[in-house]
């Protein structure tokens, strides 16, 4: 449970970090597509890990993409970790360790992204850090057979979706998020 009481502790200082922005800039312009970017630049997809498969093929490419949103003015970079699992990487042979250090890989490249983005502004700029998000994506996304979108996890219960969701939370807060994006939560039972 360490992964939710962390997450849980995290959400009063992250809802104050958006606040702060908010009150600055009055609105928050998100990145886009993270996929569909990797796929314009000619990357394949098609794997049961969508886009978190470019954190074994080409991670550079991702931080690519989250500069170019940059560039074009978003104030969060989502990580690539939407569909990345523990479960989904042993699928691939990987060992939990080292699909853990992906999840953490995936906030990092946002954070690098970020942090090279910041250093080419100028001295005076008046554009506040933008902020990176750690993408989750639902218990359905895992599943790759559409349940992200129906919500339909047979027979899955609230203490089961805890247990999932766990391992995932606490490797990415592992690399200071400044906030987590709870992405595509169709079912009631995970909200």
């Amino acid at each position: 449970r360490w992964g939710l009481f962390c997450a849980t502790l995290f959400a009063a200082e992250m809802s104050k970090i958006l606040q702060s922005f908010l009150r600055r800039r009055g609105v928050v312009i998100l990145d886009g597509g993270l996929a569909t970017e990797l796929e314009s630049r000619g990357l394949r997809l098609d794997s049961d890990l969508w886009s978190a498969e470019i954190l074994l093929q080409d991670p550079a490419k991702i931080r690519e993409v989250h500069m170019a949103y940059l560039e074009a003015g978003a104030d969060v970079i989502t990580s690539s970790s939407y569909q990345a699992t523990v479960e989904g990487f042993q699928r691939r042979g990987l060992s939990a360790e080292k699909a853990e250090e992906l999840l953490r890989l995936s906030v990092r490249l946002a954070h690098e992204a970020v942090e090279q983005f910041v250093q080419a502004q100028p001295k005076d700029s008046s554009r506040p850090r933008p902020l990176v998000a750690a993408s989750i994506g639902c218990y359905g996304a895992s599943l790759a057979n559409g349940a992200e979108y129906t919500g339909d996890y047979g027979d899955m219960t609230l203490e089961r979706l805890m247990l999932w969701h766990e391992p995932r939370i606490c490797a990415l807060l592992q690399e200071a998020p400044d906030l987590l994006a709870l992405e595509t939560i169709p079912s009631a039972l995970e909200v």
